[in-house]
């Protein structure tokens, strides 16, 4: 959606915090310099072309046919992902999910509320699914737009982007859920390693439980106080409403059928039989297609007729056109960044300046490093953990927190990294120039927290 602002002209002559002075320094930066996310993909695809070729000699033609072997490896992850925020986004969308949200909006009184209100309703639902909290975020973001006017849209989206540095901590986390998995590849090395040695590892409970409590407050300082610096959005254009027009009725048996809740009910009360006997078979285990039908479910059932299901599923595909363009070129930089060696090589350089001690520290370097060409946890997991594996064993170092440093990796760059933040900028209708600026602090707040923790824990 096209954005049109308001931008206030009161002059208030208080002095900005220190921290939002030098977010807006990179706003300003990130306003002239950063491309549009897909011209960003095509850049590191660039980048990775010419490594394979200057770093590991590869030629021209093999990084072509990596890149295109790698091209659409990513498809039935990418269909898993789109569904996942077509169908979440549209559960925020529903009458029942949409009022919740709005009385927990309607709570916010000033900009430091509500950027503390965002960052931790982010957070939180970030630590139950990554999909989830960034559905979450965009959604709660707008809503709270339209209760405090004076605020600076920017960073209140940017708070909300910003609780998604925590998803790799909580429980859909990739590489902990994977070596937790029977029969995973690693298994005749490192065994089966639970999430009780992972996700509820003093070390990750450490991270979680820092960044979780004081994260809000580093955005909350972020915001503006000089009201001309900041930009306040139409609040006309934040509108999500799916609500049923007026419209001729009728006694065709059609019309009865699309307004009547009996059909989505059917429809859900299906999905939901089929997770309580998926529940019961498997105990509480979660994947994307698990993920999927939780969500689907959900919107089967609270849904009030197939007329609004299909006004919400229409609003909701909006936010993820972008994918259908940019996961085929990440899964291209994935084939070239693997298959030439790129991944071995950056992960062996690390490695090489690693003892025992800082070894996580530096796969955590890393990982985010990787993850700033490889933005999916599944994947980085699978071009860095064959060399990160095999060195913690030969260190004597413990693998669970290799296995955590990968993960926070992955997250943790996301901030500078456009890719995730695609969805949630269709939701909340900014660019991501618009955000970049300030969830560069994130970063570097967050990359502090991590590190120190990767080193004395």
């Amino acid at each position: 959606m096209e954005m049109k602002t308001q931008t206030s002209m009161r002059t208030n002559h208080k002095e900005n915090h220190p921290l939002s002075k030098l977010a807006l320094f990179f706003a300003k930066i990130a306003e002239k310099w950063l491309p549009d996310a897909f011209v960003f993909a095509v850049v590191l695809t660039i980048i990775t072309f010419l490594g394979g070729i200057i770093i590991n000699k590869k030629s021209p033609i093999d990084m072509v046919s990596y890149w295109g072997d790698g091209f659409w490896s990513l498809l039935t992850f990418t269909a898993q992902i789109i569904t996942t925020f077509v169908m979440s986004y549209a559960l925020a969308l529903t009458k029942p999910v949409s009022r919740f949200l709005e009385n927990i909006a309607g709570k916010c009184k000033t900009p430091n509320s509500a950027i503390l209100l965002v960052t931790f309703t982010s957070l939180a639902a970030s630590l139950i699914s990554w999909a989830f909290g960034l559905v979450v975020a965009g959604i709660i973001a707008k809503l709270v737009a339209k209760k405090v006017r004076d605020i600076d849209y920017r960073v209140l989206v940017a708070a909300g982007y910003s609780g998604f540095v925590i998803w790799e901590g909580g429980l859909s986390s990739s590489p902990a859920l994977f070596v937790a998995t029977k029969n995973h590849v690693f298994q005749d090395q490192i065994g089966i390693i639970p999430t009780s040695e992972t996700i509820f590892s003093a070390l990750n409970i450490a991270i979680v439980t820092v960044i979780f409590f004081t994260l809000p407050f580093i955005m909350k300082f972020i915001h503006p106080v000089r009201k001309e610096e900041r930009l306040i959005i139409d609040t006309t254009l934040l509108n999500d409403s799916v609500d049923d027009e007026e419209h001729k009725q009728t006694n065709f048996v059609n019309d009865k059928l699309e307004k009547s809740r009996i059909i989505t009910a059917m429809g859900g009360i299906l999905g939901l039989a089929y997770l309580i006997i998926h529940f019961s078979k498997n105990g509480f285990s979660l994947d994307l297609n698990t993920v999927n039908m939780l969500f689907l479910t959900s919107v089967l059932l609270l849904f009030g007729n197939v007329k609004e299901l299909g006004k919400g599923l229409i609003k909701s595909s909006n936010s993820v056109g972008q994918f259908v363009l940019q996961y085929p070129f990440y899964a291209g930089i994935m084939g070239m960044i693997s298959a030439s060696g790129l991944a071995e090589w950056l992960s062996n350089l690390f490695i090489k300046f690693s003892t025992s001690s800082t070894l996580p520290l530096f796969t955590f370097w890393a990982a985010g490093l990787l993850n700033m060409f490889i933005p999916s946890g599944g994947g980085q997991w699978a071009v860095q953990a064959p060399i990160a594996i095999p060195a913690a064993l030969e260190m004597g170092t413990d693998p669970a927190k290799i296995v955590m440093a990968i993960a926070w990796g992955d997250a943790w760059t996301n901030m500078i990294q456009p890719f995730w933040a695609i969805p949630l900028l269709a939701i909340a209708g900014l660019r991501i120039r618009d955000i970049m600026g300030f969830t560069t602090i994130t970063l570097i707040y967050t990359g502090i927290v991590i590190s120190v923790f990767m080193l004395i824990l």
